[in-house]
């Protein structure tokens, strides 16, 4: 089986879990993703092969290229993922595509020319067409403020969809001898795509058309111990205060370890900096203060006052199962909805904007680490489903069997 993904952090460690739990399940798995550093090390971790393709994801976040780039980058993975995966996933019965929309579409258009099932993934249902909200807008093409309608909007959506990625598709599609593709978003979602979020955290209303199926996260349960000098550090005192901004390059806010720290320090809390792509450091060299590098959230999250973070799926949905209160500062495309859903559960604070300052984050702060935040964020934990992998896992399982009956 191929699991197929283009993006950050966030868009490859799913897939981590997925493939490990297929594993359990007597299936072999292998990851085509970016070919940087941490996901070579995270998939070496758990025993899962990686087939690297395509730039490196974290040069071109750090890099911020302009929007008017999208295309060509959107041409460079799309060509990289069928010159690398269309040659790997010979031989395997089903492909799960997902990541950035013109690598998933890369990725059913080698399950296509192969003859083989294939199943479209997406970890946020922003990019499902919903007539309840309207799409993200692309970066330089802001939707109409005029347009109210909803369903107009997810129209103007197909078509800037079209306009950025279907060349970069289109060409590289008829390299490998198939035919083009009219509806980019349309091709990519089908009829039946995976909402692979936890319903409590990002609960889908049913749309006609579309016939979604919700798995729950894809999490891996993580057994490995802490560092050293964080159980030293976390038994120094009270419960610290969590700073990460993950995969984020944070060009809004390049101060960022700095004004959080202060504003974890003026609510009289230590804190825990995890460095992340942004390379965040803290230089007063105070004891107050421990900058991590990649560490188990997991295990970590459970003995934090709080977590303070970007927003993404992954660390909002860790947080939440942990039962930690939140302070999410967005800073891009799904995170201002995760920042929503934290706040509208009430097991947090959404951060107005990408550029926090330290009278903002205290503010923020003030309200996440009082007791009926935390009461609140106990009692969502409870709820946050725990096995999103597994039906995951057995669903494709199924549909392997499925192959084998035909045959």
């Amino acid at each position: 089986m191929l699991l197929s993904t283009y993006g950050s952090r966030g868009d490859v460690e799913p897939l981590v879990a997925l493939a490990v739990r297929l594993r359990e399940l007597g299936m072999e798995a292998r990851v085509c993703a970016p070919p940087d550093e941490d996901f070579a090390g995270r998939l070496d971790e758990v025993g899962v092969p990686l087939v690297p393709f395509g730039p490196s994801a974290r040069a071109l976040t750090r890099a911020a290229p302009p929007p008017s780039s999208l295309p060509q980058r959107a041409a460079e993975v799309v060509a990289a993922l069928l010159d690398v995966v269309l040659p790997a996933a010979e031989g395997c019965e089903v492909l799960v595509a997902t990541g950035m929309l013109p690598a998933a579409a890369g990725g059913l258009s080698v399950a296509e020319k192969l003859g083989v099932p294939a199943v479209s993934v997406t970890f946020q249902q922003l990019t499902l067409p919903s007539p309840h909200r309207p799409p993200l807008a692309y970066a330089g093409r802001p939707l109409p403020q005029e347009v109210t309608d909803n369903r107009v909007l997810w129209e103007l959506d197909a078509q800037n969809v079209n306009e950025l990625f279907g060349e970069a598709l289109n060409v590289n599609r008829a390299s490998v001898g198939l035919p083009p593709v009219d509806d980019v978003r349309g091709y990519v979602l089908g009829k039946r795509p995976w909402l692979a979020t936890d319903p409590v955290l990002d609960p889908w209303r049913a749309t006609p058309g579309l016939d979604v199926v919700q798995t729950g996260s894809w999490i891996l349960p993580d057994v490995r111990p802490l560092p050293d000098e964080l159980e030293t550090f976390l038994a120094a005192g009270e419960p610290p205060v969590y700073v990460g901004f993950g995969s984020m390059p944070l060009h809004a806010a390049p101060d960022a370890a700095e004004v959080v720290v202060e504003a974890v320090r003026a609510r009289g809390r230590r804190a825990v900096v995890a460095s992340g792509w942004a390379d965040l450091t803290v230089l007063d060299g105070r004891e107050d203060c421990l900058v991590v590098g990649e560490v188990n959230q997991q295990a970590l999250f459970g003995r934090v006052a709080a977590v303070v973070h970007h927003g993404g799926q992954g660390t909002t949905t860790t947080a939440t199962r942990a039962g930690a209160p939140q302070v999410v500062v967005p800073q891009l495309a799904d995170q201002p909805y995760w920042a929503g859903r934290v706040a509208e559960l009430g097991v947090g604070v959404a951060h107005d904007g990408p550029t926090p300052t330290v009278a903002s984050l205290s503010a923020a702060l003030g309200t996440a680490l009082s007791p009926g935040t935390r009461e609140r964020a106990t009692a969502v934990a409870d709820t946050i489903r725990a096995d999103g992998t597994t039906v995951a896992a057995r669903l494709l399982v199924d549909a392997v069997n499925r192959v084998h009956a035909r045959r």
